[in-house]
């Protein structure tokens, strides 16, 4: 009986090998069945889902600080530095003094002219009163004169006629009566001279009118010994010292006129249907990065740099510049160039077809489970996203690649774009 009941325990395990093959076999046919599910329902990509949301478009570029002016400031004389006045970085007000030169030489010159002024106008004042009595008197004298020589021309005329005097008598009376009328005329044509408006007279007003000039001309000169700020400013360099022989029209210092500080980029020809004159901006300053500035866009130069491909754009700050912002320094601008305060938004990768300088392109929407070719219009963009103006709505679910038309597919976890 041994034999038997040992050949009766090793029969029942025979049996089990089968039994786990039945299921194996089940659940090969339940992942065929799924993959059959699967593979008629199309492979899962991925989706956004529209809904209205703020879009903004920006441009971001970098740019430099500068004032409205920048002036060189210089001597317009020939001369020796006495004084400085001003270090780099101070503050000055129009009229105050930058540079002294030496003026000893000038004051003298300016004194000479004065003495000169001086001497004039007494002359004029002799015409007018000490010369033109004078030569009063000479026309009186010379009326005197005439009138003797006029009578005694009369008198020897008779006795000639009575035959008491010779002819040559006669001749020398009127020789006589002769000079005193020339006599008499030139007389009266220096009291002439003399009076107002007569040609003496206005040669003593013309050396006064001469050396009041000069004198005005001297003390110009002078006062170009005084270098002054032309306006309020900020001193930026200074290039001259005190000793120093300077030239004319040579520039001693450089100053920043008080004005408005802009900033000033250059920015890519291609952005320049963007930009438009009073968009609104922020500015950084690379060695200040966690300190915003708001700026605008003050001007756009007609203008292209046709060597760098650039447009100059000039932007001011809306505030008071603060003290850490200095001349050419280095800073960042971000322009809100486009603004939507709902918007439908796709990504750019969702838009198919879609060319620079056209509103049409080409989507792929998730419609009974196949990807779905629709039309849209495109109107904001930016460097990632779109707004779509026509063509889709709220709560559609759009593909994206590698999703293509015709195809069944799943949406993998669509969610909203933002």
């Amino acid at each position: 009986m041994s034999p038997h009941a040992s050949e009766t325990t090793h029969s029942a395990p025979a049996r089990r090998p089968r039994r786990w093959w039945w299921l194996a076999g089940a659940a090969v046919l339940l992942l065929a069945a799924v993959w059959c599910v699967q593979r008629w329902r199309g492979p899962q990509v991925p989706a956004v889902q529209v809904q209205a949301q703020a879009l903004v478009r920006s441009l971001q570029f970098s740019a430099r600080v500068e004032t409205r002016s920048r002036v060189g400031v210089g001597s317009t004389i020939v001369g020796r530095v006495e004084r400085v006045a001003v270090q780099e970085g101070d503050h000055v007000q129009a009229g105050q003094l930058l540079v002294q030169l030496e003026p000893t030489e000038l004051q003298a010159s300016v004194q000479q002219a004065q003495a000169s002024l001086a001497q004039a106008r007494a002359q004029l004042a002799n015409v007018r009163t000490n010369g033109r009595i004078g030569k009063q008197s000479q026309v009186a004298q010379a009326q005197a004169t005439l009138q003797q020589a006029q009578s005694d021309w009369s008198r020897n005329q008779q006795l000639v006629q009575q035959g008491f005097l010779s002819q040559a008598s006669l001749d020398e009376k009127r020789k006589s009566l002769g000079v005193a009328q020339a006599q008499l005329q030139a007389a009266e044509a220096q009291a002439q001279a003399a009076a107002e408006g007569g040609a003496e007279l206005q040669a003593a007003e013309a050396q006064v009118q001469q050396a009041q000039s000069a004198l005005a001309a001297a003390q110009a000169k002078l006062q170009q010994t005084h270098i002054v700020a032309p306006s309020a400013a900020k001193v930026l360099a200074r290039t001259v010292e005190p000793g120093q022989i300077v030239q004319a029209g040579t520039a001693l210092l450089q100053l920043a006129l008080e004005g408005p500080t802009l900033i000033v980029a250059q920015v890519d020809e291609r952005f320049l249907d963007q930009l438009r004159e009073g968009q609104s901006a922020q500015v950084v300053a690379d060695a200040f990065a966690d300190q915003r500035l708001a700026a605008r866009v003050v001007s756009i130069a007609p203008g292209v740099d046709a060597q760098r491909g650039a447009v100059e754009v000039k932007l001011a700050l809306q505030a008071a510049p603060p003290d850490f912002l200095r001349e050419d320094m280095s800073l960042s601008v971000q322009v809100e160039t486009g603004r939507q305060a709902q918007a439908l938004v796709l990504p750019l990768q969702a838009l198919q077809g879609l060319r620079e300088g056209h509103s049409a392109a080409q989507v792929l929407v998730l419609q009974d489970g196949r990807a779905t070719s629709r039309p849209v219009q495109v109107g904001l963009r930016t460097l990632e996203a779109a707004e779509i103006v026509d063509g889709l709505h709220a709560g559609d679910t759009v593909l994206l690649p590698p999703a293509q038309a015709g195809q069944r597919v799943r949406a993998a976890a669509p969610q909203q774009e933002r």
